[in-house]
């Protein structure tokens, strides 16, 4: 028999990778209120924002604002998705849990993302990674693309573990791996792992899959299996990469909360409150959510 791990953890980006690309502008009441539900759902960890140029992510220009409203939970981290010093600098204001720096494996998706490319993004990085650090804050770094690009196809997992490695020297504490457009599939996945195993620490990995083919669960299943226990997930799958094409919706939270727990591992996540929390965005974007789990609500509710 398969040996499951007890317990799994789920890092909530529905407020960053969720709303990002989201075409209606989503007031900050809601926000706040969305992040306060999220909270009280159970999380330990929630992405509430980017500090990014607002030309870039119109959705997410008050993440100062959002970041002085919201009500945080003892024992939650609250981290955010920063590009540069400057967006270090504002999200040392807010007193931000944790900061998030991210590139690409892809040196095209990089390019389009960051406006530069992977060698150049190195060095703009290590001043987040070290300013962030002496202000003693968390780091966590995303690596996107890693299972194919929309530009360049197939990534290698030499050139995925050569980019995770430079981010791992400049201290980070988690690194996240992402199939940005949801290509991955259960046996790459598998291979993918076993090789990354000769060059990545798996006590800091997480898996941050997107369901663009709905396989993400199933990928989810392949890594537990490989001692994985940290992943990322947007309740009611929201989500998607402005800069990559196709790259539908993220793992849904909801979903992957209900077969966790139906396996019997645990959470620490209230799938009640988490539903309630779904239902409010639900209501605040005005369209049905793709998640299994609000998808058996609606109906429940017509």
């Amino acid at each position: 028999m398969m040996e499951w791990p007890e317990k799994v953890t789920i890092k909530e980006v529905g407020p960053r990778d969720g709303l990002q690309n989201e075409p209606v502008e989503v007031p900050l009441h809601d926000k706040v209120a969305w992040i306060d539900l999220l909270s009280e759902a159970g999380y330990s960890y929630i992405e509430f924002s980017s500090f990014v140029h607002p030309k870039w992510i119109p959705q997410l220009k008050d993440a100062k604002e959002v970041a002085a409203m919201i009500s945080r939970k003892k024992g939650t981290t609250y981290a955010a998705l920063v590009p540069n010093r400057r967006g270090l600098e504002a999200a040392i204001d807010t007193d931000v849990d944790e900061v998030s720096v991210f590139m690409s494996a892809s040196d095209t998706h990089n390019k389009k993302n960051i406006n530069k490319s992977i060698e150049e993004t190195y060095p703009v990085l290590k001043e987040v990674v070290q300013e962030a650090k002496l202000e003693g804050k968390s780091v966590r770094g995303y690596v996107s693309t890693v299972f194919g690009c929309p530009y360049e196809g197939t990534i290698a997992t030499d050139q995925v573990a050569r980019v995770s490695e430079r981010l791992l020297e400049m201290g980070i504490d988690e690194l996240s791996l992402g199939d940005t457009i949801g290509v991955a599939n259960p046996r790459q996945v598998d291979q993918a792992l076993h090789e990354w195993k000769q060059w990545l620490p798996f006590d800091k990995l997480a898996m941050h899959f997107h369901n663009t083919r709905g396989m993400a669960l199933s990928n989810v299943l392949v890594s537990m299996q490989h001692n994985i226990t940290t992943f990322d997930a947007a309740l009611g799958g929201l989500g998607g990469c402005p800069y990559a094409k196709g790259a539908s919706g993220n793992l849904a939270t909801d979903d992957l909360v209900h077969m966790l727990h139906q396996m019997g591992i645990e959470t620490g996540i209230d799938e009640e409150k988490l539903k309630e929390a779904a239902v409010y965005i639900q209501g605040v974007l005005n369209k049905s959510l793709p998640s299994h789990q609000m998808q058996v609500v609606n109906k429940e509710r017509v």
